[in-house]
């Protein structure tokens, strides 16, 4: 039988039960007994029936509301691609009478971060999106989704946490594999590199701490001891001469240095400070596709640049949602790495 011209009585009509019975099946509401539940599903199955589900949404008057808790794009370029990505997903899920809002918190402030949450847990959302940037407030955070019944999904930064329906992103230990395998190229003999850790409260930054761990670990395996692994981490990132002299002086306790690591997407900080002389004899490698990282990779200032596909963070985080408490799909895979892309200057206009 043709699937869009099966009607609820013709379901009825086969699994020997009333129209309301399936009706309530379709739509999970309502008390069902196991037996006629299993005969519809039979029914639904053996006749193909492919539910309209805009139709549908738009015939219960159901709205599902979303909120997503992100950070202010305005203190650092790298959000407003999540952002963008979280806009589309809001495009794409509207027409199923699903609302996303967004709320934004202070990057840099934990206590924003709980104010802006409590707000939300005022008014309990069907879903709720957010990078868990802070360990703590992250994990303070999921825990009152599990209370209310809120569907919680991560992006850019994994917790693990049965309270957390998925994480969608990068994996941080292997992007930091990654880093390192991208800096070791070239490298001979008695070496030393540097991790740069351009972050406020970096110990409370769990991403950057499974970048560490995989960056060491490659250099650990590969090199032993014949290459120093350097770690410096910088809170005050936004003072351009404050960095200058804090990496100047590592450049002159260790002449070897020959490449750096910026563990976020604040490299070109590193390359705005330096003079072209000193960038020529590093090695660059940082994260994601912000205006002032790629200008610098196009004047080849730095070398590498590893996509984390923040876009597709947040678009991917919105589906997700929509899959779950929309199409009802069970078993949605909690982790969905996105991979990671290597981009250089000889293939940056496709990314552009």
């Amino acid at each position: 039988m043709n699937p869009k011209r099966v009607r609820i009585k013709d379901i009825a009509d086969k699994a020997g039960v009333s129209t309301g019975t399936v009706d309530r099946v379709l739509h999970e509401r309502g008390y069902v007994s196991e037996d006629a539940r299993q005969r519809v599903l039979d029914a639904l199955e053996e006749m193909g029936y492919e539910r309209n589900l805009l139709a549908s949404a738009l015939a219960y008057n159901k709205a599902i509301r979303i909120v997503a808790l992100m950070p202010d794009k305005s203190t650092d370029p790298y959000w407003e691609q999540p952002f963008a990505g979280v806009e589309q997903g809001a495009q794409f899920v509207q027409p199923y009478g699903i609302e996303v809002e967004t709320r934004f918190f202070n990057l840099f402030e934990r206590a924003d971060f709980r104010r802006q949450a409590n707000a939300i847990l005022e008014n309990p959302p069907a879903g709720l999106l957010f990078p868990p940037l802070f360990l703590q407030e992250g994990q303070w955070l999921l825990e009152q989704c599990r209370e209310k019944g809120i569907a919680a999904v991560t992006f850019n930064t994994q917790i693990d946490d049965a309270a957390c329906l998925a994480y969608i992103g990068q994996d941080s230990y292997q992007s930091g594999v990654l880093a390192a395998r991208l800096l070791n190229f070239g490298l001979s003999g008695k070496a030393s590199v540097l991790l740069l850790n351009l972050e406020k409260e970096i110990a409370n930054a769990r991403h950057l701490l499974e970048k560490e761990r995989g960056f060491r670990d490659y250099f650990a395996q590969h090199q032993g001891s014949d290459i120093q692994v350097l770690r410096l981490d910088v809170e005050q990132f936004e003072d351009k001469e404050a960095l200058r002299r804090q990496l100047e002086t590592q450049l002159h306790k260790h002449p070897d240095l020959t490449g750096v690591f910026v563990s976020n997407s604040r490299a070109y900080r590193l390359a705005d400070c330096l003079p072209s002389p000193t960038l020529r004899k590093l090695r660059i490698v940082g994260f994601d596709l912000v205006a002032a990282n790629l200008q610098h990779l196009q004047a080849e200032n730095i070398d590498f640049l590893i996509n984390q596909n923040s876009v597709e963070q947040g678009y991917n985080s919105v589906l997700t949602l929509y899959r779950h408490l929309f199409l009802k799909e069970k078993n949605l895979p909690a982790l969905q790495y996105l991979p990671l892309d290597i981009v250089v200057v000889e293939n940056v206009a496709y990314y552009l």
